[in-house]
């Protein structure tokens, strides 16, 4: 079991920027592939970003360019650097954990809203 626990969201203007972490109680956090998702109310949840073991990045074309994701295996921490938010960057973003068979641990979510 890898329990996750994100923080770092809140209330910004369009045009700022936030920082997402997600801190991994599990001592095996290096052998997970990480990602963010987003779940704007009414919308099915989405990948923003993911991460592999290896640091090889992946974005949805929404936030490319934008938002940044980063781990740090020391401190078994994912990151999600969010940079010129659009109000439509507004949802609940999670973390997940997972592999070859998909995302399997999940975090409850930490709120993001941008206000125009």
């Amino acid at each position: 079991q890898v329990q996750l626990v994100e923080s770092g969201g809140g209330s910004v203007q369009a045009g700022g920027s936030l920082r997402l972490s997600c801190a991994a109680a599990a001592d095996t956090f290096g052998i997970y592939d990480m990602a963010w998702y987003r779940q704007a109310p009414g919308k099915q949840r989405e990948l923003v970003a993911s991460i592999t073991t290896s640091s090889s990045t992946n974005y949805a074309d929404s936030v490319k360019g934008r938002f940044t994701i980063s781990r740090d295996n020391t401190r078994n921490t994912v990151y999600l650097q969010m940079n010129s938010l659009k109000p439509e960057d507004t949802a609940r973003y999670y973390c997940t954990a997972g592999g070859w068979a998909g995302w399997r641990y999940w975090g409850q979510g930490t709120q993001v809203t941008v206000s125009s």
